[in-house]
């Protein structure tokens, strides 16, 4: 199986297709699966490639005295797009996967082609009521406890592939590992390094901002903010979740492909010489297993 070893240990990825580059971050306790019904589309045109983020998926359990946050998983993805030698790449970011690959746009633009943004966590106002929730569920008996309840509430599943994304991150969030790893990140989500607001006029890469407006972590208001601070983005409400992907793969994908197609245009193409023919599927060319 293909791993990158990164700051955080063994970082599994799923690589699909050939092409210019486009990298799928997901949302906590969420792995690479999320993206199936999308990824497998751009496959066909683009080398996708879709990651499990530190405690996440097939991904190496985080040392507990390593205290996982949603600034070490921005350098996870540093670490992983350096060890496969990407070049500029599209990156397509749910929640704290939105963050991370803000993050890496904002201190390495030539590494990064465009943005796609998923309901994506660091550039709206913290509330009493949010922070409230973070101190809650960031500790770990809370999280286990409760946040198997609060999935269904989030992700408004709709068809076989979300519920099923559903059910792999409720059991995920009741392991001891589980809830120590979402418990952590939730309490990285009030630091100051989190809060991307003042850094979004810096954010010149093209972006489309896109937003399950049925999302009760981050509800609509939430990603108005969130266009706001970001004055070049594109933004496009769905009516779905929190994983607008897989509710609704036919839509996202319909919005996101053009914009693709625009981007790498406009984009020069990596000039290092192609890597030699990747294997397809869930092989490819670093494999530390």
């Amino acid at each position: 199986m293909p791993f990158v070893a990164t700051r955080a240990g063994r970082v599994f990825y799923e690589q699909r297709g050939s092409g210019r580059p486009i990298v799928m971050l997901p949302a906590t306790l969420h792995d690479h699966r999320d993206f199936d019904p999308v990824a497998a589309r751009f496959a066909s045109r683009y080398r996708t490639i879709a990651v499990d983020w530190p405690g996440h998926g097939r991904s190496d359990e985080p040392d507990p005295a390593q205290c996982v946050s949603a600034s070490l998983l921005a350098g996870v993805l540093a670490d992983l797009v350096d060890d496969l030698d990407l070049g500029p790449a599209v990156l397509v970011g749910n929640s704290v996967g939105g963050y991370a690959a803000s993050r890496l746009a904002l201190d390495r633009p030539a590494a990064v082609a465009g943005l796609v943004l998923v309901n994506a966590g660091g550039f709206s106002r913290q509330t009493v009521l949010s922070r409230t929730a973070c101190a809650l569920l960031g500790r770990p008996a809370v999280t286990r406890r409760v946040l198997p309840h609060l999935v269904r509430a989030y992700l408004r599943p709709v068809n076989d592939h979300d519920r099923a994304v559903a059910e792999r991150v409720r059991a995920r969030a009741r392991t001891v590992e589980g809830a120590r790893t979402a418990a952590a990140l939730w309490r990285s989500f009030t630091t100051p390094a989190f809060d991307l607001r003042a850094d979004g006029p810096r954010l010149t890469v093209p972006t489309l901002l896109t937003w399950g407006t049925r999302d009760v972590l981050l509800p609509l208001k939430a990603g108005r903010q969130t266009h706001a601070v970001l004055p070049g983005a594109r933004f496009h409400p769905f009516a779905t979740g929190h994983v607008v992907f897989a509710s609704d793969p036919d839509g996202f994908t319909a919005l996101v492909e053009p914009f693709l197609d625009t981007v790498f245009q406009t984009s020069p193409p990596d000039p290092r010489p192609p890597t030699a023919s990747l294997p397809q599927g869930p092989a490819g060319p670093r494999d530390l297993s």
